[in-house]
């Protein structure tokens, strides 16, 4: 067993088809941990072994695995790396002390490549970045690295070069000369030393003194500089046949922090702050960052790395703040989709637990120690929608089933019942990410869905001053029915919260108190389903100002039916309009495409909040646009920018919709109502 100093976790990060998955593979077959070099293409690989990832020939999930190298174990996380499919990369960044950022020689600096470098940084995390695919054609390495430079700075520094041939790279650490297409060996080494040494006052007086700085130094202040930020070392490699594989462990062992050099994170409980100690002896805390089924047997495996303490077979672990503990069972290190079982889970280390069916995504699992919760990166908020019908009767509880498991496997991904359109809705980050999960839940649960656009949230509200009237009369041979209310309604603020402002200014007892809960919830069943087309009301004041009972007859009831009534006389003469949902948009374009998105946006209804220049001639552009307008946005702006383009979105606030739009809208559940 390993000692916490001898483990490096490693996150691989990239934009879809840098090569991540080969560089994984091309790493254990050169630690001799697999015999064979396996293949995207063939299918053949050991961390894409889903049968989605097989088919689509790219990572929608997270895979660990595990390697020796120079006395080093490295735990190795490979990660998807297509905007659709971010959750897991996220969610594996905290998991790792160092990134290795993966770059296609042939396609440069990606979309998802700014994101995810934002992200590891914004996680403090020490940065390799790793050129792959070295032998494509007609590459211009020089202007690839100035790209890299103009990008993510001048800390960006060449460890190695490829070398002239392609087949070899050169280490710019111990080298001083050498022939290399990207730029001189001398002067990559000189900046790649006096990058290091701004680490260290004492080595940088030493150096601009003209003294000789020893390897020994030079590696012994290499973490600090990746830890400080003042380096991120360039590397260059083949995965697919193997050119620099040996090289990038070297660095991965020698220079990048173990366990014990990166400050674990801290748990928040309330203004309480509980910093962990990466020590085996300190009590057991560790994250739980993936969660993932078993494409054969569907058993439930939950990854965590562990920040301190140990784990075994007969460890009482709680989860979160829960007192009831439980047994995590056989300690498990896995292998892409294999699983080996061992002893002990260490501080440092990352383990997997098999059958733990309570544990979740971010759960903190500890020994009874520890209260608080992690202070973790921000998901992408999913936004793009479809709405899901049974293929087959009295599947219904089956596919909730299948899409829970779905959702816990994936953190953007959600699926509910929306309680305002009654529709089965799932939500992901693009038409890809949800295509592919009712792919696997087609493949893994043999269930099938029929998709269609959800409806859109629309709200009700109204835009004048009116008073409403009923009364409701009841008579049946027995005891009665009455009630009669008078009530006035004004619009309240835009967007407020509550959405009904409801008082009640009776006077003279012409209404009993007792009566004022059920005129409310008469109102409130209005307000659930409007008087316009359907949908909820919002931003509504009610004033219930007189009435009258009678002694026998008023009941609950009555006075219920009342209140409903008198409240859609009044909404129906103060002037209902439809609201719409606006949502905030980030989208980030190659600046030439800023006109066309622009434009584009401005066709949608949308107002342009902001730009925003970036590196790498990119451009972010925000707006305010109805949601109804970009509901497959994910496709158009992979239409227009080639694919180069992403997006976020969040809820903003609601908007009256014009005219003609409301009138379409009434006019659709007008039809609606008639045909059912």
């Amino acid at each position: 067993m390993a000692n916490i100093s001898e483990i490096r976790n490693v996150v691989l990060l990239g934009h879809g088809s840098s090569g991540k998955t080969s560089l994984a593979e091309a790493i254990l077959h050169a630690t001799g941990k697999i015999n064979r070099l396996g293949n995207v293409d063939d299918k053949t690989t050991v961390s894409d072994y889903y049968d989605e990832e097989k088919e689509h020939k790219h990572s929608v999930q997270s895979s660990v695995m595990h390697t020796n190298h120079a006395g080093k174990v490295i735990n190795l996380i490979d990660t998807p790396g297509y905007p659709d499919f971010t959750g897991p990369a996220v969610k594996a960044i905290p998991a790792a002390e160092t990134a290795v950022l993966v770059i296609s020689a042939s396609a440069g600096i990606e979309t998802n490549t700014r994101k995810l470098l934002a992200l590891a940084k914004q996680a403090s995390r020490p940065i390799v970045i790793a050129v792959n695919k070295t032998d494509a054609e007609n590459v211009d390495f020089k202007e690839l690295l100035k790209q890299i430079k103009d990008s993510f700075g001048q800390e960006c520094r060449c460890a190695n070069l490829p070398g002239a041939d392609k087949k070899s790279v050169i280490d710019c650490v111990a080298n001083k000369e050498g022939d290399s297409p990207v730029m001189d060996v001398a002067q990559a080494h000189t900046e790649l030393i006096e990058s290091v040494i701004e680490a260290d006052d004492e080595l940088m007086e030493k150096y601009l003194g003209g003294e000789e700085i020893s390897d020994d130094q030079i590696a012994g202040v290499f973490v600090e500089a990746l830890k400080s930020g003042t380096l991120i070392p360039v590397v260059f490699t083949n995965a697919r046949d193997e050119v620099g594989i040996k090289e990038l462990l070297d660095i991965i062992a020698k220079y990048c922090p173990s366990p014990a050099q990166i400050e674990p994170p801290a748990l928040l409980n309330g203004e309480e702050k509980t910093q962990l100690k990466a020590d085996d002896n300190e009590p057991l805390a560790g994250l739980v960052f993936r969660v993932g089924f078993d494409p054969r047997s569907n058993m439930k495996y939950a990854t965590i790395r562990l920040f301190s303490g140990k784990i075994s077979s007969d460890t009482n672990l709680i989860r979160n703040d829960e007192k009831k503990g439980m047994r995590p069972g056989n300690i498990l290190k896995t292998q892409g989709g294999e699983t080996e079982q061992i002893d002990t889970g260490i501080a440092g280390d990352i383990i997997t637990l098999a059958k733990v069916e309570e544990l979740k995504m971010d759960d903190l699992v500890h020994d009874g120690s520890y209260t608080g919760e992690f202070e973790l990166l921000p998901v992408p908020k999913p936004m793009f929608s479809l709405a899901l019908e049974p293929a087959s009767r009295g599947d219904e509880s089956k596919i909730g089933n299948a899409l829970e498991k779905l959702s816990e496997e994936d953190p953007c991904f959600v699926a509910e019942h929306d309680l305002q359109t009654k529709e089965l809705v799932a939500r992901g980050l693009g038409d890809m990410h949800l295509r592919i999960k009712l792919e696997k839940m087609k493949n893994a649960y043999k269930l099938e869905v029929n998709t269609r656009q959800p409806k859109i949230p629309y709200r009700e509200t109204i835009t004048a001053n009116s008073e409403g009237h009923y009364r409701h009369k009841k008579q049946t041979g027995g005891a009665g029915q009455f009630g009669e209310v008078f009530l006035r309604v004004e619009p309240a603020e835009r967007n407020s919260d509550p959405p009904l402002q409801f008082s009640w200014d009776i006077f003279g007892g012409s209404i009993p108190s007792q009566f004022e809960g059920p005129i409310v919830k008469g109102i409130q069943d209005v307000m659930e389903t409007g008087v316009v087309a359907g949908y909820p009301m919002q931003d509504v004041k009610v004033s219930v100002y007189d009435g009258k009972h009678h002694p026998v007859d008023s009941k609950e009831v009555a006075f219920r039916a009342a209140g409903k009534g008198a409240f859609i006389d009044a909404v129906q003469k103060a002037k209902p309009a439809l609201l719409e949902p606006i949502v905030d948009m980030e989208i980030t374009v190659p600046s030439d495409n800023m006109g066309d998105i622009t434009g584009d946006l401005s066709s949608k209804r949308g107002r342009i909040i902001g730009q925003e220049m970036l590196p790498g001639n990119m451009i972010i552009i925000k707006a305010q646009v109805p949601l109804a307008e970009v509901t497959q946005y994910s496709n158009e702006l992979k239409s227009v920018t080639g694919g180069q383009g992403s997006y976020s979105m969040s809820l903003s606030h609601y908007e009256p919709v014009p005219s003609n739009v409301q009138q379409q809208i009434v006019e659709a559940h007008k039809k609606q109502q008639e045909e059912s």
